[in-house]
């Protein structure tokens, strides 16, 4: 699933003000959208998204897989583990259209003025916006909503709206933002993709504890049933107060969304040819080429599908945890990251399907390339004394050349560099005494045969290495304290990044538990590059500092990047239906349908099984 977007824009029409003085809000015009560079795509009375449906039909089911459990339904808070799917059953102020690169249009708000300034951004309300009990949705409950999100929420939302110095209700129906000095240029975007909660339901309810309850939202969905670690179901509100909404129209299209829980991907592949459930996004190379040769396939029922993903591929990895003593030397990462033999996996396990990841912004304008530009000289010189001298003067790393023999020589001289000596088939440190070991820790068996030769390969150069497999619940536990060596991590990025990189790589976040600063990263230079990033006002600006982030962390060596594949692989019985072209930038299942006739075919099949 992508990240919130992130990134930088202009107001369509927005009027010029003296600069540094804040406009009032009668000299500001009124928009529908707010849009990157430019005016949005579709004009103000625009009918329906351009992948959407408007006719499509309501009913049907889709079953998916989720793996391992859950034992909350609240997804914003540090305890618990939520289910999956409750974004469904609540509203934001906007909403994204997945055919851009990055434009909200009116959801919950039907109006929006932004300051030329960007010192402030006010919504108005819909004044049918209602929530599932057909309570309003007011002002204040976007004020409540801010409040607790970032006071008691997860650490995510504090660094999302860092930025954000007040909030108002101007009225019932309108709210306001105070943006203050900040030079966040996406930050009136990003408090649109905020979800809005019911003040009143939760008046007399403690929001930080874990909690089963169905609760209470304003989205298309509700939730119908909770059974807790086995399923949960939601279903299509039929008085949804937004369907006419020209943003939702042709979309959440059926009527009953449900999650049965695996322990394993494997077992739930099985359910999937088995009739048990409806789609599965498919994450294995080897399953997608050898696991799907099933009668149901080859007698079409089961169709795959592959969908192109616009957004940068971003980086999956190892992460390593600077937290760890052992990590903290540049030197031992570098010759850690030596010993991935991705050539190898690429030719033996995944069927030749991936590329190797060398970016953090992989395929896209922000990826570096080569030496520094003049214009990322300009973001990296002041950090010179604080950077290794590489980051000016040689190419990039990551991009290792195939064989492996001459990468684990280098990495035996890094580790003799750092103060390491082999003794007796372990590598020692020699101030210390302690041998060189690492964990990697996962939550699902699938990924193990992707570590092993990893750890074969630092055995070769004296680093015992072992796999810790635990339950989802455990895995979480462990990594919302940072509790772990090496763990696959993912740092998704949109075409537009922006705030969502302080919680990535920000040293505020360092020691928040469950932010999504995994490496432990405490580093002034990279956050004033991610600053920059934010700051930037401009596409060339924004893609400069990404390229000087970016330069930094790959010299860093703090993670071990693995692979990518620009494309969503599904597969799926054949009852579904889609409007084409699929929409370039992100996948919007939400705008998908049940086909009645072929849905019934397959539904009777299934149930005869």
């Amino acid at each position: 699933m992508r990240c919130l977007a992130t990134g930088t824009w202009l107001i369509l029409g927005a009027l010029l003000a003296a600069p540094g003085q804040a406009a009032e809000p009668s000299e500001v015009p009124t928009v529908h959208a707010l849009a990157l560079y430019g005016a949005p795509g579709l004009p103000d009375g625009y009918d329906h998204l351009p992948y959407a449906n408007p006719e499509a039909p309501k009913g049907g089911s889709l079953i998916r897989a989720a793996i391992g459990s859950y034992d909350s339904t609240n997804p914003f808070i540090v305890r618990g583990t939520p289910a999956s799917g409750l974004t469904l059953v609540y509203d934001t102020l906007l909403e994204a259209n997945a055919d851009e690169p990055f434009t909200m249009y009116g959801l919950l708000a039907g109006g929006i003025r932004l300051d030329p300034d960007r010192r402030w951004v006010e919504f108005d309300l819909r004044p049918a916006a209602r929530f599932h009990d057909g309570e309003p949705v007011d002002a204040s409950d976007v004020v409540f909503s801010f409040e607790t999100l970032t006071q008691k929420g997860q650490p995510f939302y504090g660094a999302y709206y860092s930025d954000v110095t007040a909030v108002t209700a101007v009225d019932q129906d309108t709210v306001r933002f105070e943006l203050g000095e900040s030079e966040s240029r996406e930050l009136p975007l990003i408090l649109g993709q905020m979800p809005i909660l019911p003040e009143h339901y939760w008046a007399e309810r403690d929001f930080t504890a874990v909690t089963r309850d169905a609760l209470l939202g304003s989205g298309p969905y509700r939730i119908a049933e909770v059974d807790p670690g086995r399923r949960i179901v939601y279903e299509r509100v039929p008085d949804y107060w937004g369907k006419d909404v020209p943003v939702n129209r042709g979309r959440h299209n059926i009527d009953r969304l449900v999650f049965d829980y695996y322990r394993d991907q494997t077992v739930a592949l099985e359910a999937f040819k088995a009739g048990n459930l409806d789609m599965r996004m498919e994450n294995s190379a080897s399953n997608w080429a050898t696991a799907y040769d099933f009668p149901a396939l080859n007698n079409g029922f089961v169709t795959q599908l592959t969908v192109p993903d616009g957004q940068p591929a971003g980086m999956q990895a190892y992460v390593m945890n600077l937290r760890r003593t052992k990590f903290q030397d540049r030197k031992v990462r570098q010759a850690i990251n030596l010993a991935f033999d991705f050539p190898w996996l690429n030719k033996n396990l995944f069927y030749g399907a991936y590329e190797r990841t060398d970016s953090y912004f992989e395929n896209s304008e922000m990826e570096a390339t080569g030496l520094p530009s003049e214009a990322e000289l300009a973001l990296l010189e002041p950090h010179r004394d604080e950077l290794p001298e590489a980051v000016f003067s040689e190419s990039l790393p990551m991009a290792t050349p195939e064989a492996l023999r001459p990468r684990l020589s280098e990495a035996l001289a890094l580790l003799r560099d750092a103060g390491y000596e082999a003794r007796d088939g372990a590598m020692i440190n020699t101030e210390t005494g302690d041998a060189l070991s690492v964990e990697i820790l996962l939550y699902s068996t699938q990924f193990e045969r992707i570590a092993q030769p990893l750890l074969r390969n630092l055995k070769r150069l004296g680093i015992d290495g072992n796999v810790r497999t635990v339950d989802v619940n455990q895995y979480l536990n462990r990594l919302r304290s940072f509790d772990f060596d090496i763990v696959i991590g993912s740092f998704p990025q949109s075409a537009n990044p922006g705030n969502e990189q302080r919680d990535f790589w920000g040293s505020e976040y360092a020691d928040q538990p469950q932010s999504r600063n995994l490496i432990g990263l405490a580093d002034p230079t990279i956050d004033d590059l991610v600053d920059r990033l934010i700051a930037a006002d401009s596409r060339a600006a924004l893609d400069t500092a990404a390229q000087a982030l970016d330069r930094v962390l790959r010299w860093g060596f703090y993670v071990i990047p693995q692979f990518h594949l620009s494309a969503h692989r599904i597969a799926l019985w054949d009852k579904f239906a889609w409007q084409e072209p699929f929409p370039q930038y992100t996948l919007d299942l939400e705008a998908w349908w049940v086909d009645p006739d072929r849905g019934a075919d397959i539904e009777n099949r299934q149930r005869s099984r």
